[in-house]
C-alpha cells in the first residue's frame, strides 16, 4: 500500500478510463500559441542546421577531417534519440506500475530514427577504404562496413517505428474517435481493424515483446558497429575490447536520462502533471544511479587497461582522447556522466523528488555529448588511418580541433530537429498511452485507514 501525498496526485485516481481518453484524445487536437511559437522556432533553427549542413557539403565534401563534429553529432543522436525506445522495452518487461507513464514518451523518439537514420547516409561516404588499414571487418563479408552499417541503422529505426506503432495500435483507435478531420480519419486508417479483443490483445502483447527483444540486441549490436568502424577503427594503435560496450552503456544511460528530461518537460509545460507523478521520477532515478556506477566501472576498466600497460602506442592513445589533445572534453565527459549523477542520486532526499533526477538525467545527456567529441572529432581529423600508431602521424593532426560556425549551426540544427520531429508527433500520437494509463486504473483503489487514505495497488499477472 502507498500512501497518498502532495507528489501523488489524487487525480490519477479520481479519473475514470472514460475521462482518460476523452482527455488525453483531446490534447492531440489541441494546438496552442506555445505550440505553434515552438515549432517556428525548432523549425528555423533546423532549416539553419540544414544550411550549414549544405555549406560544409559544398565546402568540404571530400575532406573528412572537417566532419568530425558531424560524427560527433550523429553518435550523440544514437546514444539519446535512437536508444530512447528501450526504456519503454526494458521497463514493460518489469511490469511495474511507475512505468506507464514513461512508455510512450520513450517510444515517441522511435520517430526520431528517421532523422538519425538521414543523418548517417553522408557518413557513409566520409568512412576511409579497408585497404591497409585495421578493422572489424578484415575477413568481412562485400560491402562491409558501410552497407552493413546502414542496414543495422535501418533495420535498428525499422524496429523502433514497428514497436511505436503496435503499442500506440489501440490509442489510435480511440483517439480517431474523439475526433473529426484529417488527422482522426488517418488514425482511423493506420488503426485498421482493432477492435480491441482478447485476441488482438493477445496479440498486441506478444508483438511488443518479440519486437523489444530485437531492438535491444540490434542496439548493441548497432552501438558496435559505429563505435568500432567510426572512430576506434580510424585511430592508430587503439584496440580496445571494452570500448563498444561501454558506448551501448552510455546509451542506456542517456537515453533513460533524456527520457527523464522530457518527462519533466512535459509535466512542467505540456499540462500532463496529473498524469506523471513523483513515482516514476523516483523509481527511475535508482536505475539511473546503477547506469552511472555501471558506466563509471567501464570507464575505469578502460582507462586501466592502457595505463598499467605502458605499452607507448597506448600511452598516445589515452593522451589523445582523455589527457591531452581533448583533455577538456573528456573531463567535462567525466564531470557530467559521473561525478554530477552519482553526487546527486546517491542521497534518497534528491532521488524522492521530480527535479533532482531531471537534473542528473540532463548531466548524463550533455556527458555523453562531450564523450562523443572527444571520441569522434579525433578519429576523422587523423588523415592517415593506415599508420601503425599514432606516433607516426603529424603532430598537427592530433591538436584539439574547436568547431566553426557550421559545425556550431549543425549541432544546434540538429538538436532541434529532434525536437522539432518528437513534438509534431505528439500532435499525431498521444504521448501519454491511453491504454496504459486505463490499465493501471484498473490496478488502483484508495481506501481508507485509520486516519489516513491510502492507495491500494494490485499486482499484474
Amino acid at each position: 500500500m502507498q500512501r497518498s501525498n502532495g507528489h501523488s496526485s489524487m487525480a490519477e485516481v479520481e479519473q475514470t478510463q472514460e475521462s482518460v481518453s476523452r482527455d488525453l484524445s483531446q490534447r492531440v487536437y489541441e494546438s496552442s500559441r506555445r505550440f505553434r511559437s515552438l515549432t517556428a522556432v525548432l523549425g528555423i533553427l533546423f532549416l539553419l542546421g540544414i544550411i550549414g549542413f549544405i555549406v560544409r557539403a559544398v565546402g568540404d565534401s571530400g575532406d573528412r577531417t572537417a566532419w568530425g563534429y558531424y560524427a560527433a553529432m550523429f553518435a550523440f543522436l544514437l546514444t539519446t534519440v535512437s536508444s530512447a525506445p528501450l526504456v519503454a522495452v526494458a521497463f514493460r518487461f518489469t511490469k511495474s506500475h511507475w512505468r506507464r507513464p514513461f512508455s510512450r514518451i520513450s517510444e515517441s523518439f522511435a520517430l526520431v530514427g528517421v532523422l538519425t537514420l538521414l543523418w548517417f547516409i553522408p557518413m557513409m561516404l566520409l568512412l576511409p577504404s579497408l585497404e591497409g588499414r585495421r578493422s572489424l571487418w578484415f575477413e568481412g563479408p562485400i560491402g562491409a562496413p558501410l552497407w552493413w552499417d546502414f542496414f543495422a541503422v535501418l533495420f535498428l529505426v525499422i524496429c523502433g517505428l514497428a514497436i511505436l506503432y503496435f503499442s500506440a495500435l489501440p490509442d489510435m483507435a480511440t483517439v480517431a474517435r474523439h475526433g473529426t478531420g484529417i488527422r482522426a480519419r488517418l488514425l482511423s486508417r493506420l488503426s485498421g481493424l482493432w477492435r480491441g479483443t482478447e485476441r488482438q490483445w493477445g496479440v498486441h502483447k506478444a508483438a511488443l515483446a518479440v519486437l523489444g527483444a530485437f531492438y535491444f540486441m540490434m542496439l548493441v549490436w548497432l552501438h558496435t558497429l559505429i563505435s568500432t568502424d567510426f572512430s576506434m577503427a580510424l585511430i592508430p594503435g587503439w584496440k580496445d575490447s571494452i570500448f563498444p560496450p561501454h558506448h551501448a552503456l552510455t546509451g542506456l544511460q542517456a537515453a533513460l536520462g533524456i527520457v527523464l528530461v522530457t518527462a519533466y518537460l512535459l509535466r512542467r509545460f505540456g499540462g500532463y502533471r496529473d498524469y506523471i507523478g513523483m513515482e516514476p521520477f523516483w523509481s527511475a532515478s535508482k536505475v539511473l544511479l546503477g547506469l552511472t556506477l555501471l558506466w563509471g566501472y567501464f570507464w575505469f576498466a578502460e582507462f586501466n587497461t592502457f595505463w598499467y600497460g605502458r605499452m607507448p602506442i597506448e600511452q598516445e592513445v589515452i593522451k589523445l582522447l582523455m589527457f591531452e589533445s581533448y583533455r577538456t572534453a573528456f573531463l567535462l565527459n567525466i564531470f557530467f556522466s559521473f561525478l554530477i549523477p552519482f553526487g546527486m542520486l546517491i542521497w534518497n532526499p534528491v532521488r524522492k523528488s521530480i527535479l533532482g533526477p531531471t537534473i542528473a538525467g540532463a548531466s548524463v545527456v550533455i556527458g555523453a555529448f562531450f564523450m562523443m567529441v572527444r571520441v569522434y572529432v579525433p578519429a576523422f581529423r587523423i588523415e592517415d588511418v593506415t599508420a601503425h600508431a599514432l606516433m607516426d602521424v603529424p603532430r598537427e593532426q592530433l591538436l584539439p580541433v574547436l568547431p566553426d560556425v557550421w559545425d556550431y549551426l549543425i549541432i544546434i540544427g540538429g538538436i532541434a530537429g529532434a525536437a522539432l520531429i518528437y513534438i509534431l508527433g505528439s500532435k499525431i500520437l498521444s504521448v501519454m498511452s491511453i491504454w496504459e494509463t486505463k490499465e493501471g486504473l484498473q490496478y488502483l483503489v484508495v481506501r481508507p485507514f485509520m486516519r489516513g487514505r491510502y492507495r491500494v495497488i494490485g499486482k499484474p499477472e
